[in-house]
């Protein structure tokens, strides 16, 4: 007689621990309800665990689950985009913006940041010869809920894991 080894296959066994690949389907929502973001319904978003290549709240949160496992977790601004920096709010003279034909709100440019680092800031208001650009995160500040349900899990491999990120098509490591 023959006994099949049921657990010959321990994918789904696999728990989400630091160097996994991890892929989700979400649903991401603010404290009014409002979805921010979503997955495509066919492509989970994947990434690899402990490489802090996603917020470090959901990150956190994730930790320990396996395939088929759902879960509600709301992160809090520290653990997501940050607090909103006031310092990073500032008001420009128009004629700051040479070159661009129309500066309205939602217009985003690269600009330096303080040790010259690029920096990604949208226009958030334009009055008179007067434009507000912040430098926050568009997130930040705000405590997000995330809706998850984990779709997969495998072994990254060694080049994934020396790299800091998944490997996959458009990848030209």
């Amino acid at each position: 007689m023959q006994i099949f080894n049921l657990y010959q296959n321990t994918d789904f066994l696999m728990k989400i621990e630091n160097n996994k690949v991890v892929s989700f389907h979400y649903t991401l929502t603010d404290d009014e309800n409002n979805v921010l973001d979503k997955s495509g319904t066919d492509e989970p978003l994947s990434y690899l665990h402990g490489a802090g290549n996603i917020i470090p709240g959901l990150e956190k949160a994730l930790a320990g689950k396996e395939v088929g496992n759902k879960l509600k977790t709301r992160i809090e601004p520290e653990d997501a985009y940050g607090a909103k920096q006031e310092g990073m709010v500032q008001v420009l003279p128009k004629e700051a913006f040479q070159g661009v034909d129309k500066i309205e709100p939602g217009l985003q440019f690269q600009a330096a940041g303080q040790n010259g680092e690029p920096v990604v800031v949208t226009v958030t208001k334009v009055e008179g010869d007067q434009v507000t650009i912040d430098g926050n995160h568009p997130m930040a500040g705000i405590a997000l809920t995330f809706d998850v349900e984990i779709d997969d899990i495998r072994d990254a491999t060694e080049d994934e894991i020396a790299h800091g990120h998944i490997h996959g098509d458009g990848c030209n490591h």
